[in-house]
């Protein structure tokens, strides 16, 4: 947590990514919201092997590609991913676990069984949200519970 914190510092002392823009307690609060989204996901039959989870979105999002200087995708196929190992948020974790309206997807975590019907009730946001004017979701979130089927794209340090 210390060189995240470090990481995170120097990030919103240069400026320039979207990133930079978080607050001080950002790393903080999303432990939680993380941990939050772990103990839900084994509640459904989840099996996370990894106490925090890897990122990505499903299908790609223009919008992030915003956020860095260099943006680039990976595509991994669905069935790459084991349904114990993988969660969905409809929207970014941060914001559908602390936005405060009725929507019914808010504070919920999905299975990859659940996901799909989530999908054809409410659309993906980077088609019905793409300008961000219609609620804080711009994408569906994966959350990798394990990070073998990463390793096999890309490196990890």
């Amino acid at each position: 947590m210390d060189d995240a914190i470090e990481v995170s510092k120097q990030i919103r002392e240069v400026g320039e990514v979207f990133a930079s823009q978080r607050a001080d307690d950002y790393l903080f609060v999303r432990r939680d919201l993380e941990r939050l989204a772990r103990e839900a996901f084994i509640n459904k039959g989840g099996k996370p092997i990894n106490k925090f989870p890897h990122y990505m979105t499903l299908g790609s999002c223009e919008w992030l590609a915003t956020w860095y200087k260099n943006p680039g995708n990976l595509t991994i196929d669905w069935n790459d991913f084991s349904q114990e190992l993988v969660s969905f948020t409809y929207g970014d974790l941060f914001p559908t676990m602390r936005y405060q309206d009725e929507k019914p997807y808010r504070k919920q975590v999905y299975t990859k069984k659940e996901i799909g019907e989530v999908i054809k009730e409410f659309g993906m946001p980077q088609e019905w949200n793409k300008n961000g004017d219609k609620g804080p979701e711009r994408y569906i979130e994966v959350q990798i519970w394990d990070e073998e089927v990463i390793k096999k794209f890309c490196k990890l340090d």
